[in-house]
């Protein structure tokens, strides 16, 4: 382990970012943050360029650079849309990323790769956070009742592994500068996540129409891209939304068998 400022001490042929705010609980009071932190990190690898040009720069961007309108799936034809007049802080989150993105390409000779996160889940994620899986998950163990309004919203998560063939594919371009949509196999809706972790770990929730969601970066119904972009460089996902909740809450929960019939508080 090095620090940042020894960065330009080696030469690496690629360098990934994936520098952010992993917890949207606090993410109001560090928004401020966020904005530098981002240009931050960024600047670090753009400078490192200066001493070595022919390194392959990833970036974790986000879909949040499509602004907050998520009422139908974007694609390769959807526009960013930013009320310039009324900026609010749902929208900060997305246009710092589109900043970065904005950079990247003004710098078209340089390897510089974007790749637009919609959804990613793993066994070390945060059970703090409040995140839908996060908060199912916490749900279970504790055997608590989930609380949910009747909104169906579809999310799209991204397996480890076709993430990480995403990025070798990226790495074995020789030169590139462009930005991708990550997708996986196949995308889920809220309920059908609910219905696996009732059905598989005793999950016990209940609907609330009255219930008020805090969406700090915007209401996302439906967050998940219909852009098939990273065909192009030969992505080909192998694991569908489904697959990634159901092993990676596997390694975190454990047996199945220990919590079925757990009573709620």
């Amino acid at each position: 382990m090095k620090d940042f400022d020894e960065l330009n001490n080696e030469r690496y042929d690629v360098i990934v970012n994936c520098i952010g705010i992993s917890s949207v609980s606090d993410f109001k009071e560090r928004v401020p943050l966020y904005f530098r932190l981002t240009e931050q990190f960024d600047n670090l690898v753009l400078d490192y360029f200066a001493n070595y040009p022919d390194t392959l720069y990833i970036n974790f961007s986000s879909g949040a650079v499509y602004g907050t309108d998520f009422s139908a799936p974007v694609d390769n034809l959807t526009y960013s849309r930013w009320d310039v007049n009324h900026i609010s802080e749902a929208d900060f989150y997305g246009i710092a990323k589109l900043n970065s993105e904005t950079k990247h390409r003004a710098l078209k000779d340089l390897n510089i790769v974007d790749l637009r996160i919609f959804g990613y889940f793993s066994r070390f994620i945060d059970l703090k956070s409040c995140f839908l899986l996060s908060e199912i998950i916490s749900c279970v163990k504790k055997g608590k009742e989930f609380i949910t309004t009747p909104d169906n919203i579809i999310r799209d998560y991204i397996h480890p592994k076709d993430l990480m063939s995403l990025i070798t594919l990226c790495i074995n371009r020789c030169l590139i500068n462009d930005v991708f949509d990550v997708y996986s196999l196949k995308s889920v809706t809220k309920f059908e996540i609910l219905d696996y972790f009732v059905a598989q770990y005793g999950l016990k929730y209940t609907i609330k129409d009255s219930m008020q969601i805090s969406a700090v970066t915007g209401r996302k119904d439906n967050y998940y891209s219909n852009s098939r972009k990273a065909k192009d460089i030969g992505y080909n996902p192998q694991f569908a939304s489904m697959d990634s909740i159901i092993q990676e809450s596997l390694a975190i929960l454990g047996s199945k068998e220990r919590y079925r019939g757990q009573s709620s508080n």
